[in-house]
């Protein structure tokens, strides 16, 4: 074959007299390849991690299992708890120490927490002096006849503690440590725990081992309030002690109902478990007659028990309210006080109707409940628990239950590393919640409407030139920046990829393969990256640079449109530009004479060899063209919509 076949053909059909000889080449200097088309490159594919974006068939992932007993001093504001870690050590290597994480200690006097959050902000201390007080750190050796208990040695690095292991951990085995500790809660503990009056949310409440993966090793970032968790997966059994005229409310299933509820309590819930309306499990006339509890002195001890989560925390009060409905065969509930019942009343239908739209549009819902308690928190989420405030009316509510119960599925089942990358939660979380809140108020605006409203702002914020990368630590970004960084854009950047890229049908394919490929593991940004382009048959690096590693912008024009005619035909000859980094693809309606109009789209690679300009020509038989305008309907992003329209004769 001819190498260059076509150059050689163009070369034929110049006259003799214009084939002048061409100058020298000049060499060059090599030049990397800068365009927002070049390859990503992402870490080499490996056993643990294959270049689809699955985990490899050496995937491993560490365990931790707890046994955790506490008590609660409602009147110091004190907690006090012993727990049992069973640390299994699925790693190919021998760990001969531990991290901790001991997240109180970002409420101490001086803590990093303190010097980067105002005092008086949402994630500062607010001037309260607290931290963990471990009083026992010991490792269990020997065997289960014949145990005996060592003494660790300890390092504390604030939100992190590095412990030494009296005996090296190796591949394959598990270590037992047992410790011993209480801290004073915070009233306001960065608006994730805390508590108001006699009600307590409990969080971030026990020393916890941190993450060894594949990608780090131990993960070590401290905790300062807007960068979220990271943790492995196990059991957790709980013994809350607690005065009895509280209600609790915590992750796992309650498994001694008849030591902490009244008969009645019990034979209702039993009722709730089957019924998809609401039933009342306390009233607020209970709770004033004092029927709500067994007792009114002394205390209770409640046990729970929660499988494959990562986490474990509670919430007590004596002025629970209590509300419970089901969802094939998971119980749905709500815990408030009789002084948000206004919005309140309406929580357990809408914690139902969220993991039904999830479950059914992205990923079953795997655990026995889920639970909205009402309390001091704005919005956050643990498994089976979401805590929010009272709201300023119902379908505010709804917004924020159903934005916590979304991360059910984005960080608790789908366990990335929210304090690197935030987005992989928030963002994610974000765009499914669009489909939640148009499914329950349909008349404030369907899915489309909501992801428009959502575009409108990140076009804006692009125009202003204020926007961040989406890939960026979320303890870097600037506070009023993090809804923006964080959960909208990323957001906006599914919505793209869904409608206006690969499509719903293979969007939705890719989206819940990388759900079910992750379930219970921890993805990367580049394992989300891979699994999309696997499943949607796509290349997608131009998008997921422009969009989310970079901060590209975007701006589509018509440049220039030369029009002639031979006969009944028109011929025009389009220019379409594109003069910022980013690309989209290219969305066009042609408007002719007789009231008619012509959709034009093509793909985003079409920029892939100019990204600047893109020509086309058409030929219209028996009409004229009278106006192209790109993106009519919005859908894209675009910064500058005033260079978008073309209008004959103007």
């Amino acid at each position: 074959m001819t190498r260059y076949p076509m150059i050689l053909l163009a070369l034929a059909a110049v006259p003799a007299a214009a084939q002048r000889p061409l100058p020298p080449l000049r060499p060059q200097a090599p030049v990397a390849d800068t365009s927002i088309f070049a390859p990503l490159a992402h870490p080499p594919a490996s056993e643990t991690r294959t270049g689809g974006g699955s985990p490899g068939h050496a995937y491993w992932q560490n365990r931790a299992d707890y046994d955790i007993a506490a008590s609660l001093d409602t009147a110091a504001h004190r907690l006090t708890g012993t727990l049992t870690l069973r640390y299994t050590n699925n790693a190919p290597d021998t760990l001969r120490f531990v991290w901790l994480q001991t997240e109180q200690n970002a409420f101490r006097s001086g803590s990093l927490n303190s010097l980067i959050f105002a005092q008086d902000s949402r994630f500062g201390a607010r001037g309260f002096d607290g931290g963990d007080v471990i009083t026992r750190l010991e490792q269990v050796l020997g065997t289960a006849r014949a145990p005996r208990r060592v003494a660790l040695s300890s390092r504390d690095e604030g939100t992190v503690t590095k412990v030494d292991l009296a005996e090296p951990l190796a591949p394959g085995r598990t270590a037992t440590l047992e410790i011993a500790w209480h801290f004073t809660i915070p009233e306001h503990g960065a608006d994730r725990m805390g508590y108001d009056g006699a009600l307590f949310e409990l969080a971030q409440w026990f020393p916890r081992i941190a993450v060894y993966d594949d990608i780090e090793g131990w993960n070590t970032d401290p905790y300062l309030g807007q960068g979220e968790f990271y943790l492995d997966y196990g059991t957790y059994t709980l013994a809350l002690t607690v005065p009895t005229g509280y209600v609790v409310a915590a992750t796992g299933a309650l498994v001694n109902p008849r030591e902490v509820l009244t008969p009645t309590q019990i034979r209702r819930l039993a009722l709730a478990a089957t019924s998809d309306t609401t039933i009342r499990i306390i009233t607020a006339e209970e709770l004033a007659s004092g029927a709500a509890r067994p007792g009114r002195t002394g205390t209770l001890t409640w046990r729970f028990r929660a499988e494959n989560v990562r986490d474990a925390v509670w919430a007590a009060s004596p002025e629970f309210q209590w509300d419970a409905s089901s969802w094939n065969g998971i119980l749905a509930m709500a815990y408030y006080r009789p002084s948000a019942a206004v919005n309140w009343y309406d929580a357990a239908d809408q914690s139902r109707m969220s993991i039904q739209e999830y479950s059914e549009r992205w990923f079953p819902y795997p655990w026995p409940h889920i639970s909205a308690v009402e309390g001091p928190i704005s919005g956050m989420e643990y498994p089976m628990i979401a805590m929010e405030n009272r709201s300023r009316d119902v379908q505010d509510l709804y917004n924020v239950v159903t934005h916590e119960i979304g991360h059910m599925w984005f960080p608790m089942l789908v366990g990335s590393n929210e304090r690197r990358h935030m987005w992989q939660d928030e963002g994610f979380n974000t765009f499914i919640n669009t489909f939640s809140e148009a499914r329950r108020y349909p008349d404030a605006g369907d899915q489309m409407a909501r992801a428009a409203q959502e575009r409108g702002i990140i076009e804006q914020v692009m125009r202003a030139g204020v926007d961040q990368p989406v890939e960026i630590a979320p303890d870097r970004i600037a506070p009023n920046f993090l809804g923006l960084s964080a959960y909208l854009k990323p957001s906006v950047g599914l919505q793209l990829l869904r409608q206006e890229i690969l499509g719903p049908e293979a969007f939705d394919d890719a989206f819940r393969a990388y759900i079910a490929r992750w379930v219970y593991r921890h993805p990367t940004p580049t394992d989300f990256f891979r699994t999309m382009e696997d499943v949607s048959g796509r290349r997608l690096d131009w998008f997921w640079r422009g969009w989310f590693l970079e901060n590209a912008r975007f701006d589509q024009s018509v440049d220039s449109v030369a029009v002639s005619r031979t006969g009944d035909v028109q011929q025009v000859q389009v220019r379409f530009g594109n003069r910022e980094r980013g690309v989209l693809p290219i969305r066009a309606r042609f408007t002719f004479d007789d009231g008619t109009t012509e959709e034009m789209t093509y793909p985003a690679e079409v920029w892939s060899t100019n990204s600047r300009s893109y020509l086309r020509t058409y030929r219209f038989t028996g009409k004229q063209l009278t106006r192209i305008e790109l993106d009519p309907d919005a859908r894209l992003v675009d910064i500058d919509r005033s260079n978008n329209a073309w209008r004959a004769g103007g």
